[in-house]
């Protein structure tokens, strides 16, 4: 993968790297990270190519947005993608709430709050993409409220795209019939391990020239050590089912000669829905393996065996 290669965001004129840095490490997911750390990490993936970056006030609710803002001081603005999300309301005093404890705001006017409290973490007076974030259970109020105010920004010119952010592909479905986004940050379903958005999700996509930002290529640590003790995936402690499956995977690639994390990152990529690849890091050291990996040959035969094997989907036969 030419990692600095660019695809344009949906019907907007923004592009983006074929591989981005998501933040939601540098903002305490799992374990801490130290402020000098979280910058440096940022430092590195821009000193490697990377121009895309993607967070939001969730991401240690509020600090990887802030980290990510004190980075770009050193950086040029203009050869930089940001991309930020609303939805999740984060206290103002600073005190860390549990993810399901925190309140949501999906309305017109919570758009406009959380986006000026982001711009002033960022250190910014604009970001280029802006998304919904996570609005399983609140369709209706971020249709009605989110998606309005969405639309008016991207008409002003105070964002270029805008799209929606999830962990699962069927609602993502309802938003493309029914709204007119630019891109759609999906974490997770389409990846190496699980294809699930394949059917549905990525033909409606394409038609609409909608683009699919894949996250989570790794599904939260399995497919970087599926033979860990206890490897996660989807957030939580894998299932038995799932570890199995990864290490099929592992197997094919290792008698293939390919590391999987390099199959997982370039994997996504295949398909032509797909315009970027976002992966985390929590380290210097990380970012520059993640590089490594998508940077690593793979000849098309490998994809073809998967296929053969059945252990990918259709968009490789």
């Amino acid at each position: 993968m030419d990692i600095q290669s660019t695809s344009q965001v949906g019907k907007s004129g923004l592009v983006v790297t074929k591989l981005g840095l998501g933040t939601a490490a540098l903002g305490y997911l799992y374990q801490p990270v130290e402020e000098d750390e979280a910058v440096n990490t940022i430092m590195t993936a821009y000193n490697l190519g990377i121009r895309w970056f993607d967070t939001a006030p969730l991401y240690g609710q509020g600090r990887a947005e802030l980290r990510l803002g004190m980075a770009l001081k050193s950086l040029p603005r203009e050869e930089i993608v940001i991309a930020t999300k609303v939805g999740y309301v984060i206290p103002e005093s600073g005190e860390i709430v549990p993810q399901d404890q925190l309140p949501r705001d999906y309305s017109y006017d919570g758009v406009l709050y959380s986006v000026e409290h982001s711009l002033r973490r960022l250190g910014c007076d604009r970001v280029d993409l802006l998304q919904i974030h996570d609005p399983d259970d609140h369709y209706d109020a971020a249709m009605q409220g989110t998606y309005k105010a969405l639309r008016r920004l991207r008409e002003e010119g105070t964002v270029q795209a805008i799209g929606v952010g999830m962990n699962q592909s069927e609602l993502l479905v309802e938003f493309a019939k029914h709204g007119e986004f630019d891109s759609f940050l999906l974490a997770g379903r389409y990846t190496l391990l699980d294809q699930s958005a394949e059917d549905m999700l990525l033909p409606i996509a394409a038609e609409q020239r909608i683009s699919i930002l894949v996250g989570g290529p790794f599904n939260s640590g399995i497919l970087a050590d599926p033979w860990a003790e206890r490897p996660m995936f989807n957030y939580q402690e894998a299932g038995r089912d799932w570890v199995l499956r990864a290490q099929r995977l592992g197997t094919w690639c290792r008698e293939e000669g390919i590391p999987l994390k390099a199959a997982a990152l370039q994997f996504p990529l295949n398909h032509p829905a797909v315009s970027g690849v976002l992966v985390g890091a929590r380290s210097s050291n990380e970012i520059e393996e993640n590089v490594a990996m998508a940077r690593y040959p793979i000849p098309e035969e490998f994809w073809e065996s998967g296929a053969r094997r059945r252990l990918i989907g259709k968009a490789k036969l």
